[in-house]
């Protein structure tokens, strides 16, 4: 495949990123919701599903889109929704997932003020304000959508247990059984009463309980029948947490292989991510023999590993791996995954490296991701997207011809964003800290930015992305002159078990001085004069950003602290409702407790929270601000209205104000 491979309605859409100008993105260009989102194609390839911007509400709601690909596909112009179905009453839609048999599910968030009575994050008394996450069946061309069963066909569900899954369960796709024409595996999980299994009818809609995980127990699903294939558990055991993968042998009984146990302290990562078709091998994702995760075959019948891995990178971990799910070569290893900057695919599929390869071509310097795609390869579902490009929707068809679907964000030119660049740096115990850098629109080697903001990730067990950032909170910045800074700290999951360890304990402490050497590092390699430096962090970030005000001699001008957790103590009592996260994360959580020092408050802080946050209760924000409002002048508190945690609770009023807010902070009080 060659660069022709584009189409006439593709280089129009693009054309609109690279007009040579530079201004300014305005707050509203992020907040308002994207224009199509969410895109997936059923597995027949006759139909796409997506969230889109409800164009009858001017873009102020969204809708659930269809497009019919039932007939030829015209690829001189962009694919149009054959159907839209607007947001019903407090229902907004944030995702879809397309099935088959003309069936797609829908997932929604909505506002709620109640009683809880113990059911998920929130409070045990009294009324909580949250966000219910329900999901609902849509039938073709998403006519109806209708809500799925609660999970009555569960053996021993009673009143309670159904209606904690209704304020805080999560329904999902455990396996679409490529090979069966109308059912699928839905799973639903609450964390108080593990998960559930069902097979799920797409003909009828009739369900059936199949089998239930406990609370600290999961379950790896066959997607050639359904059944399990790996059971994974927690057990307390000679004064210690173990965790357990039993395998079937033979007879279908499941039995704990020895190899695959480990001590919870230890904190190894042991994942069975599928079975070697005809065999007693299966593929296990693991760190035990070195510090990136590789992938590894273990035989059960000898309980014994390979020597080598089938796949190791040597910089970043293997993620994953993509299994055949058609009838011919169903099983059949088409490629590997691993985690760099983005995520990365390694194809052994000559096929699918062949158009993998031909879309890097086409779009050379962007990040190609194949989402979708039919048994014959011929209809293929992939989207374009760098850190100064939205992502972009189009379906490859024939193996020749683009169709486009459309840009998340086409309201935005490439060249008032800031390319991005990945870079390691040293902190000051000799630890090597990988970094994301956002570099300033239009940037030249040799430029000194107006100001830097460090913005650490939430987490902390989690990483960024080197991709396009939907909060605003890079590219808003790099498009006013500054170079934004994501520093992987020790304590970030992704990167390594070595990084990832390194953070037990150091919550405010070497976990923070990471954030300080990475501002140094700014300051060494002249990208930035020391004065005009900020913190800003959203959740752990937000814990981040608090434990910078009061730490002595503080590399920034200001903090700013959304959603943040400032008492350790508390955190420590109220961990939430996950067992399983308690139990291997909840030791980890000691260091400095930012509450515990507001005396020492020592730069200005901006502090926002969403009063519909369960997740980080509101009060670990407003208790610090009343700690410290009279010690640092310039401090502000906002309460965001009905925002909650995740960026699926927020309204584009949240991100719009949050974003002008903050750069007022940084313009007015922080003198950046």
């Amino acid at each position: 495949m060659r660069n022709r491979i584009l189409a006439a309605g593709l280089i129009s859409v693009l054309a609109g990123s690279l007009t040579a100008q530079a201004d300014p993105v305005s707050a509203e260009d992020f907040a308002k919701f994207p224009s199509v989102s969410s895109v997936s194609m059923s597995l027949e390839g006759d139909m796409l599903v997506g969230v889109v911007a409800d164009p009858s509400k001017k873009g102020e709601q969204r809708a659930a889109a269809y497009w019919d690909l039932s007939g030829d596909i015209d690829t001189t112009k962009p694919l149009v929704p054959s159907n839209i179905t607007p947001s019903s009453g407090k229902t907004k839609f944030y995702a879809a997932s397309a099935l088959k048999n003309k069936k797609s599910l829908w997932f929604t968030v909505q506002p709620y003020i109640g009683a809880l009575e113990g059911c998920g994050e929130g409070k045990t008394t009294g009324s909580t304000k949250k966000y219910l996450q329900k999901v609902y069946m849509g039938n073709e061309r998403i006519k109806e959508i209708d809500d799925l069963p609660n999970g009555r066909a569960e053996v021993g569900a009673n009143k309670m247990m159904l209606r904690c899954f209704e304020l805080e369960g999560e329904t999902g796709i455990a396996s679409t059984l490529p090979l069966d024409p109308t059912k699928i595996i839905l799973s639903r999980a609450s964390t108080k009463n593990g998960t559930s299994y069902f097979e799920h009818d797409l003909s009828n809609g009739r369900e059936k309980f199949l089998f239930k995980a406990s609370d600290t127990q999961q379950i790896e699903i066959s997607s050639r029948t359904g059944e399990p294939v790996a059971r994974t558990e927690l057990e307390y055991d000679n004064g210690a947490w173990r965790q357990y993968i039993s395998l079937p042998d033979a007879s279908g009984n499941f039995q704990q292989e020895p190899e695959l146990t480990t001590e919870i302290a230890n904190r190894y990562t042991l994942n069975v991510i599928g079975k070697q078709s005809g065999t007693q091998n299966y593929f296990v994702a693991t760190d035990k023999f070195d510090d990136k995760v590789a992938i590894y075959i273990y035989d059960a019948s000898t309980d014994s590993f390979s020597d080598d891995p089938v796949f190791a990178h040597p910089e970043f971990n293997a993620g994953g791996m993509i299994f055949s799910d058609r009838e011919q070569d169903f099983g059949a290893v088409l490629g590997f995954t691993y985690q760099g900057p983005v995520t990365e695919t390694y194809w052994l599929d000559p096929e699918m490296k062949s158009i993998q390869d031909g879309l890097d071509a086409a779009f050379p310097g962007k990040h190609v991701s194949l989402r979708d795609y039919t048994a014959d390869r011929n209809r293929v579902l992939f989207t374009v997207s760098a850190a100064n490009m939205p992502p972009a929707y189009f379906l490859l068809v024939n193996k020749s011809k683009v169709a486009v679907i459309g840009s998340e964000r086409p309201w935005m030119n490439e060249a008032d964003l800031g390319e991005s660049k990945f870079v390691y740096y040293t902190a000051r115990d000799g630890l090597k800290i990988p970094a994301i850098i956002t570099l300033p629109a239009g940037y030249t080697e040799g430029d000194k930015a107006r100001g830097a903001i460090l913005v650490p990730h939430g987490g902390p067990w989690a990483r960024d992305s080197a991709g396009f950032d939907n909060s605003g909170w890079t590219q808003y910045f790099a498009s006013r002159g500054y170079i934004v800074m994501q520093p992987q700290y020790r304590g970030s999951d992704g990167w390594g078990r070595a990084l990832w360890l390194a953070g037990d304990g150091e919550w405010g402490q070497k976990m923070q001085d990471d954030k300080d050497d990475g501002a140094a590092w700014l300051v060494e390699n002249g990208y930035v004069d020391a004065d005009k430096i900020a913190i800003h962090g959203y959740s752990y970030g937000g814990f981040a950003a608090f434990a910078a005000s009061v730490r002595p001699n503080s590399p920034y001008q200001c903090a700013i602290a959304g959603a943040g957790v400032s008492n350790l103590a508390k955190l420590g009592n109220e961990w939430g409702d996950n067992r399983i996260q308690r139990i291997v994360q909840g030791d980890t959580v000691k260091g400095m407790d930012p509450m515990k020092n507001t005396d020492k408050i020592n730069i200005p802080i901006l502090i926002y929270h969403g009063d519909y946050d369960v997740r980080v209760p509101i009060f670990h924000s407003r208790d610090f601000y009343n700690a410290i409002k009279n010690k640092q002048p310039g401090s502000k508190f906002i309460e965001m209205k009905q925002m909650g945690h995740q960026s699926n609770k927020w309204l584009p009023e949240h991100k719009e104000q949050v974003l002008k807010e903050i750069e007022t902070f940084l313009n007015t009080t922080c003198g950046m």
